[in-house]
């Protein structure tokens, strides 16, 4: 039997004292549960209370950060395909001009706060709840057909972008802060692919991606807990555990062979809870629950449960099978 509560068990890890057990989360995308926030919340509340995480990421629509300055889109009804982009805000270079700051009770921002209250009274208050915010330079290429084009932009008119992202990061600093009122206890910060060198720079993110971050996260509140997640492949983990995000737990795909496994970080994000060592893309989908166990067990034995929470390197493939999440959550 557990000895504490999950909120009591996350704030332990935190603080880097020895909890009852290893904590461990999964997180994924309900797609066809998404075009609504009573349905979101819903796939959120039922996932929880099926598997009993030890926080909760509320995976949103992931494009509800620019609904509101014009994407359009398809929604989907069919749980493992994304929603269909149909109107990109940005067409051309002079399309950025009309990127202003939002208010917070903008239709689909003010909808997401709901799908947070609505999660906060459907699980209560002893379950840690994480709400998904991009980078402000990952919403601006969410706008664009293409990324290729706002990276031509950023680096044909770099003033204009930066005006840009001051705005969305302005927008977000707001939101960043309802959402607390709204119940929940953080930010799960995502770069998605944009801390990469596949994408960009270091330079450039260092000029485009840094200064934003740290204004939406700062703006979360005294007492946040946050998480900050480095997405893809190539990532620049290294220069940006240089920086103080203000973010208590670092989540990544240690998986990928082109990232820092997760048993060499612990010197890189020293003081820091580090999310990881589920391979989502290999034995959590393709393994069965004995496989499942086996390396659940590897994990525990090679990890210290002050340090480690035991999860994904991102969203989970909607596919993997129920047994095996299952099966996680039975071994932790």
């Amino acid at each position: 039997m557990d000895k504490l509560n999950h909120r009591e068990r996350i704030e332990m890890i935190i603080a880097g004292e020895k909890p009852d057990r290893f904590a461990g989360s999964i997180w994924r995308h309900f797609f066809h549960m998404e075009n609504n926030a009573l349905g979101t919340a819903e796939a959120m509340i039922g996932f929880q209370k099926k598997f009993d995480w030890d926080f909760i990421k509320v995976n949103p629509r992931a494009d509800y950060h620019v609904e509101d300055w014009g994407l359009k889109q398809k929604w989907s009804t069919n749980e493992f395909k994304k929603h269909e982009k149909l109107v990109f805000p940005i067409t051309q270079l002079k399309d950025w001009e009309k990127i202003n700051v939002l208010p917070y009770t903008a239709k689909a921002l003010a909808e997401h706060l709901k799908v947070v209250s609505l999660i906060r009274k459907g699980i209560g208050k002893d379950v840690p709840i994480l709400m998904t915010i991009f980078t402000p330079l990952a919403i601006a290429g969410r706008m664009v057909p293409d990324r290729k084009i706002l990276i031509e932009h950023l680096r044909e008119q770099p003033d204009l972008i930066h005006s840009v992202l001051n705005n969305i990061a302005e927008t977000f600093s707001q939101y960043a802060t309802e959402l607390r009122n709204a119940g929940a206890d953080g930010l799960f910060f995502a770069t998605t692919q944009w801390a990469s060198e596949d994408m960009l720079t270091w330079e450039e993110y260092e000029e485009f991606g840094v200064p934003y971050d740290l204004k939406v996260i700062e703006a979360s509140c005294e007492g946040a807990i946050n998480l900050f997640h480095v997405c893809a492949s190539n990532t620049y983990l290294r220069k940006l555990a240089e920086i103080d995000y203000k973010c208590q737990l670092y989540n990544w795909d240690s998986d990928d062979p082109t990232n820092i496994p997760l048993d060499k970080s612990y010197d890189l994000l020293k003081g820091k809870t580090l999310v990881g060592g589920v391979d989502m893309n290999g034995w959590l989908l393709h393994g069965n629950p004995i496989e499942i166990k086996i390396q659940i067990d590897k994990i525990k034995a090679n990890h210290d449960p002050c340090r480690v929470i035991i999860g994904p390197g991102c969203a989970v493939p909607p596919e993997i099978p129920m047994i095996n999440l299952q099966a996680l959550r039975d071994n932790l």
